[in-house]
Order: C-alpha cells, then structure tokens, then sequence
C-alpha cells in the first residue's frame, strides 16, 4: 500500500532550492553531514535548557534556529553522494534524542512550578511523540508503510515552537500529547489494513496452489 506523500515530504521539495546551495556551501566548508546532526542536537539541548529555566520564548527561538540546522543533514549527504542508511539511522536516532531533551526540558520546567497537570500532559506528550516514530519504524521493519497521521515530526515543531515563543508551554504539550496519540493511533490501523490484504492475498495464493 503507497502512502501519500508526508507534509515533511512536501516541505523538502518546496524549500529544495533554499537548502542545496546552502547544503553545498557547508560541504566547501569542509563539514560532514553527522557534524550538523549533532550540532543541530547539542542545539537542541541548548533550546531545552532555556525552556527548563522558564524562559520559553528564548527557548522556542533557539529551537528554531537548530531545527532548521537539523534540516541540512539529509541534503548535505544527498549532495555528497554519501546518502548512507548508517547516517539515516544517525539522523533518526538523534531525532529522538532531539525529542526526548526537549520534553525533559518541558518536564523540568513544569516539576520546578508544582504544575502536576503540566508533568502528567508533558508525559502524554513524550509518549505519543516517541509511539508515532515506533509505530513506523516497527511497520516498515515488518515491510508495513506508515508514513501517514495528522502529527508527524515537523508538524509537531510547528506545534511546540510557536506555542513556545508565546510562553504557551502547556497548550504546547496538551495539543501535542492528544494529536500524537491520534496519529499513533492512525498509523496502527493504516498497518492493520496492509495485514489483513497480506493476509488475504497469502489465503488466495494457498488456495490457488491447491
């Protein structure tokens, strides 16, 4: 079953020609594609250290900064002609841990306040976000799709830095932790569609050899 394309998908192709001269440049300079992944996620820890301390608008606009930075990883390697799945596998690893470091930023910041409805919806949050990259990786380990679901990873930073730079902090977790579970929840059934045509197509094919 082919999925539709992302709006992640999407954003790489509409902003193509801003990141390959900018992809180019960093390659002159001499720059590995891992460098800048883990530019963008010490960056990230830097974002997620201002958010801890209250101060969300400094934290939203750094996260904002090196989640652009993130983005030149992918186009860097392209570029290259060193697209590798050890460095797709990088990349994602370090996504995760992107993630995990912010909400713990989160966290921190609503312990500090007492806010116990912010800790618990900042623990939905982190589940759902962590649940929708699993639910894919699990799916396409089985030969599954499931790049589908109204909350992917840049649509949850389109959500969370907005949100942040306003010193919105908890309506930032409460829209992520329920529309995360959402799209999680979207994409078990998207592969339990793509099961049972497995299913069928195998119980035709028996049926057909006998």
């Amino acid at each position: 079953m082919n999925s539709k394309p992302t709006f992640t998908d999407r954003l790489r192709i509409i902003f193509k020609g801003v990141l390959d001269p900018i992809g180019t440049f960093l390659n002159g300079l001499g720059l590995t594609p891992n460098a800048i992944t883990l530019l963008g996620l010490t960056g990230t820890a830097a974002g997620a250290y201002f958010i801890s301390q209250g101060k969300m608008t400094t934290g939203g606009i750094v996260l904002l900064l090196f989640v652009l930075v993130d983005a030149l990883d992918g186009t860097m390697a392209r570029l290259r002609g060193e697209s590798s799945d050890f460095g797709g596998f990088v990349d994602s690893v370090s996504d995760r841990y992107a993630e995990f470091i912010t909400f713990g930023g989160l966290l921190y910041y609503f312990l500090s306040q007492e806010n116990y409805p912010g800790v618990m919806v900042t623990f939905a949050a982190t589940g759902g976000s962590v649940l929708v990259s699993y639910v894919k990786a699990r799916a396409e380990g089985l030969g599954f799709t499931a790049k589908v679901g109204i909350l992917t990873r840049v649509e949850r930073y389109f959500v969370l830095i907005p949100l942040l730079i306003f010193n919105q902090p908890f309506a930032a977790v409460s829209v992520i932790a329920v529309l995360g579970n959402i799209t999680a929840f979207q994409r078990i059934l998207h592969v339990r569609v793509q099961g049972h045509e497995r299913m069928r197509k195998a119980r035709d094919n028996k049926e057909y050899l006998h």
